[in-house]
């Protein structure tokens, strides 16, 4: 691979020591640059998280917590950990904050570990209804040492049932139970889960991987008032490092402790810490929460433009980042229009929508969101335009009409170069 000039030039370390993996790092940083990024769990993150990510705080290990280490040395690590603590509890309004788990699914298996034995029952949402691997489905290793049972959405209106998790719940009486997900478009009923935990006895998580950024700005319902325990990554919406964070009342404070360590990790990533720091940061101030009534906004916009082009959207709208698509009218296979849309400079996924006919490999829906756009200033004058560009893009893909893609391309690359990315290097 050639070595891009501006890989030298942005990381001239790098390009000097191994040019092989300097030319990936700039051919990704121009592939993020030219096209359009809807995937919902994906973001820009600022140049100061991603400067913080790089610091010789990579250096250090530092197992334990603050004030209570098992290594020397830590003199400035206690306080870059108890800065992202405090940082977390007055953004999100908890009592307690753990800002060590690796990343997300690490998190959620340390509320297992806190809370359950191995054989106990848990409930979460069922994974093709929009429901995350780590609540209890079974080829993760939470339904393996766990007995998952799983709640769903209602076929005719893709929402979620109370009257049926409440029946389940009662009837289960699970350990744990899991609100939140990977495809869910409308807004989690916090309040409605918590009676149901209540009434069953159960530990309520509320897993805001894909909403965190919202909730801190004031866009989606927190879940602060209702839940036991809040799990949650750091980057997505919320903008920050590859990371993961678990939040709770204080009474919870201990057993979430002792269960990410020393019950399943040893010293936290301090690099990553410390980026999580910045961006709880940037997460506390004014112009954060006009970006997250922004995600909001450009969504419900995209899904009203795509739906007066025709397409199938699961519960029909959306009420936060997030659209899930169902192609099946279209005619078009998940799969195909996803790598289609990629050819075409629109990165998606394809994704299971409920009561999918199709296999999980080869799905009927596409999954989409607004965080990266919304980051680069693209408002709701632009959402038009990206739905005609789906829309082309769609049905290129179910005629093959690759000349029709590549013009979508350059028209991709000619909006995106007018709203440059956060945190990418500019020539």
């Amino acid at each position: 691979m050639t070595l891009p000039s501006s890989s030298a030039q942005h990381h001239p370390a790098l390009a000097a020591e191994d040019p092989e993996l300097a030319a990936l790092v700039g051919a990704e940083e121009q592939l993020q640059a030219d096209t359009l990024r809807l995937i919902p769990s994906e973001n820009y993150v600022s140049s100061a998280v991603l400067e913080a990510s790089g610091t010789v705080l990579q250096n250090k290990y530092s197992e334990g917590y603050p004030g209570r280490r098992y290594y020397e040395g830590q003199q400035n690590i206690d306080p870059v950990e108890l800065l992202a603590v405090a940082r977390a509890k007055a953004v999100f309004g908890v009592e307690h904050a753990n800002v060590q788990p690796y990343s997300g699914s690490p998190a959620n298996l340390a509320v297992y570990l806190a809370f359950a034995e191995p054989g106990d029952t848990v409930m979460g949402m069922a994974l093709p209804m929009g429901g995350h691997l780590t609540h209890g489905w079974g080829v993760s290793a939470t339904g393996k040492w766990f007995r998952g049972v799983q709640y769903g959405v209602r076929q005719d209106t893709g929402l979620i049932d109370f009257d049926e998790v409440r029946d389940l719940a009662l009837k289960e009486r699970p350990k744990l139970i899991f609100c939140g997900g990977t495809a869910l478009p409308r807004t989690i009923d916090f309040a409605a889960f918590a009676e149901i935990a209540r009434e069953a006895g159960s530990v309520l998580v509320a897993d805001i991987a894909h909403i965190a950024g919202l909730i801190a700005g004031g866009a989606h319902p927190s879940p602060v008032p209702h839940a036991d325990v809040i799990s949650t990554t750091t980057h997505k919406t919320l903008r920050g490092p590859r990371g993961a964070m678990l939040m709770s009342r204080e009474e919870h404070a201990k057993a979430i402790d002792k269960a990410v360590f020393p019950g399943l990790q040893g010293g936290p990533h301090n690099q990553t810490t410390a980026a999580i720091a910045v961006a709880l940061h940037e997460a506390s101030r004014p112009s954060f929460r006009d970006y997250a009534h922004a995600v909001v906004d450009n969504a419900k916009a995209l899904a009203e433009a795509l739906l007066a082009r025709g397409f199938d959207l699961v519960s029909g709208g959306t009420d936060n980042h997030l659209i899930l698509m169902d192609l099946t009218p279209k005619d078009v296979p998940g799969k195909v229009a996803a790598k289609a849309l990629d050819r075409a400079g629109i990165v998606v996924n394809y994704n299971t929508v409920p009561f999918d006919p199709r296999k999980p490999f080869d799905p009927s829906g596409v999954r989409i969101g607004t965080p990266s756009l919304t980051s680069r200033g693209l408002g709701t004058e632009h959402m038009a335009t990206v739905a005609d560009w789906i829309d082309r893009g769609v049905a290129a893909a179910g005629t093959g009409d690759e000349a029709a893609l590549t013009k979508i391309r350059a028209e991709v690359a000619d909006l995106m170069s007018a709203h440059p990315a956060p945190g990418l290097p500019t020539d």
